[in-house]
């Protein structure tokens, strides 16, 4: 089996359907919670490689849904402070297979992780009564 460190939101559903569907792809995860994970500036950097500053924030945190936060406002620097200080900013999941680190769940960390049968719907948030604190 091939093992992944897997950084979730605790009760995210979407993080619950990502999970699944590793699980089905033969993975083994090491599931840790991004909130409570004492993070560090250049550790969590490098799960963002080269994705444009405002792809690193979870769009669907409450503020940036209420627009207390614009992601497109940001350098890498201010992103990080931000994220540091408020982890629910921080997209989701966060993931490490051998060496390698990525955030989100599109098309392209699918394609890194070998999933077959990729789908487009695995970053959809199936909380639509909540909100996502």
């Amino acid at each position: 089996m091939k093992k992944l460190l897997f950084y979730e939101k605790p009760g995210c559903r979407g993080n619950a359907r990502q999970k699944a569907m590793l699980e089905a792809n033969g993975y083994t995860l090491d599931v840790k919670s991004i909130l409570d994970e004492p993070w560090e500036r250049d550790i969590l950097r490098s799960f963002f490689g080269q994705r444009p500053v405002a792809a690193w924030f979870n769009d669907k945190a409450p503020a940036i849904k209420q627009g207390e936060v614009a992601p497109a406002a940001f350098d890498a620097e201010g992103a990080l402070d931000i994220m540091l200080r408020e982890p629910i900013l921080i997209r989701r999941p966060l993931i490490e297979l051998n060496g390698k680190r990525a955030c989100g769940f599109d098309d392209e960390v699918q394609a890194m992780l070998d999933i077959v049968e990729r789908s487009q719907s695995m970053e959809v948030c199936q909380n639509i009564k909540e909100r996502c604190d």
